[in-house]
């Protein structure tokens, strides 16, 4: 499985990033510009999900390596995004209300 640091995360340009936590923790706070599909509702919206490499991020990173196993099996191109947004809090970057 493919992974990145929040650090890492944070230099990425033009990389779309799916948050799979559920609604009410993504309204609590995100990642600036992530796409809220929350892990419960993923396999409905596949044909949703962007064409190109994409990140996805969770609260911690289980949630997220569990959805981006799944979604390498199926051939997309996707990297989990290593402790999730409570690392990129940690770090203090900017998160969106």
């Amino acid at each position: 499985m493919k992974t990145i640091t929040v650090q890492q995360l944070h230099e990425s340009v033009d990389v779309p990033l799916v948050d799979v936590r559920e609604a009410d923790e993504y309204a609590a706070g995100h990642v600036p510009g992530a796409i809220s599909m929350p892990m419960s509702t993923i396999a409905d919206h596949l044909g949703e999900l962007p064409d190109a490499p994409f990140h996805v991020i969770c609260q911690l990173g289980g949630r997220s390596a569990r959805v981006v196993k799944s979604l390498q099996a199926q051939g997309l191109d996707v990297t989990n995004v290593e402790g999730g947004t409570a690392a990129w809090v940690e770090q203090g970057y900017d998160v969106e209300r």
